[in-house]
């Protein structure tokens, strides 16, 4: 059942930059992850216009009161070779959709109108992050589902807020939200998901294993998307894309990159080694 209304409803709401906000207002994550679907559906529909101005999202998107949320470090680790383990290993990609749900929303929101962007390029810029958007609403219930199968669900275990906590540090910059949150943070996924994958097989949870298959392909797609828009912004700015993204990073996001990197699957994002293998 949806819990943030039919569409018919939802788009009394009005502009695809409002009906975006809405989304990072929602806290319920299922109704926040159903809203999504739903803007989604209003753009592809033609039913949700590109306003002339648009308001500036809140710095943090509403939250659920459960999961706890608690320092990186305080996260318990996950061992893979226990039912237990690999229950909380689908907690923390749940919560990772969950955030990345809010991220693509909040590109649109934030961005969509913005100078570093050429006017004719707006509408695509949506078509993408819209759809990035609609594919983690669709990740996380296919992950809330899997832990239901298993007794479990989303909040049930602590989770660390670091990956939002990474992308409001560029809530002034297109530019660099685009290197961190695509190119840093997802590409990150990207390089340890396979990983993750062959320790679920090996412990006999296909099940699993096939969700997170399904994240990886699709994922690989944001990471090209997340490339595309740096390219255009660096060209409309006159800055070279690679020396451009690693001074992005340095100034951004202090902790560095973390080998090894899936450098096959960050190729087919369009994002090669002389953009990150310098940044280790």
């Amino acid at each position: 059942m949806r819990s943030s209304g039919p569409c018919a409803n939802l788009a009394d709401a009005g502009d695809i930059l409002t009906l975006a906000r809405s989304v990072l207002a929602t806290a319920s994550p299922d109704a926040k992850a159903d809203r999504a679907r739903e803007v989604a559906a209003l753009w592809r529909a033609g039913r949700a216009p590109l306003p002339m101005q648009g308001v500036i999202p809140a710095d943090h998107p509403a939250r659920p009161d459960r999961p706890r949320l608690v320092a990186p470090a305080d996260v318990p680790r996950r061992r893979l070779n226990s039912p237990a383990g690999r229950v909380a290993l689908l907690h923390a990609v749940a919560h990772i959709e969950f955030n990345a749900i809010d991220l693509a929303f909040d590109m649109l929101a934030r961005y969509a109108l913005d100078d570093a962007l050429a006017d004719e390029a707006r509408t695509a810029f949506i078509d993408d992050w819209i759809g990035v958007g609609d594919d983690e609403a669709r990740h996380f219930r296919l992950i809330t589902g899997r832990l239901a199968e298993l007794g479990a669900g989303y909040g049930d275990f602590p989770a660390h807020s670091g990956l939002w906590d990474a992308a409001m540090a560029t809530r002034d910059s297109l530019a660099g939200r685009l290197a961190v949150a695509p190119l840093v943070l997802e590409a990150r996924g990207l390089d340890v998901t396979p990983g993750m994958i062959n320790r679920l097989v090996s412990a006999g949870d296909t099940v699993s294993a096939d969700c997170l298959r399904t994240i990886y392909t699709e994922e690989i797609g944001h990471v090209a998307a997340g490339a595309r828009w740096f390219r255009h912004v660096a060209a409309r700015a006159g800055e070279d894309p690679v020396t451009w993204f690693q001074a992005l990073v340095r100034k951004h996001f202090s902790s560095g990159l973390k080998p090894p990197f899936n450098a096959e699957a960050r190729l087919r994002a369009d994002l090669p080694p002389e953009f990150y293998e310098t940044l280790i």
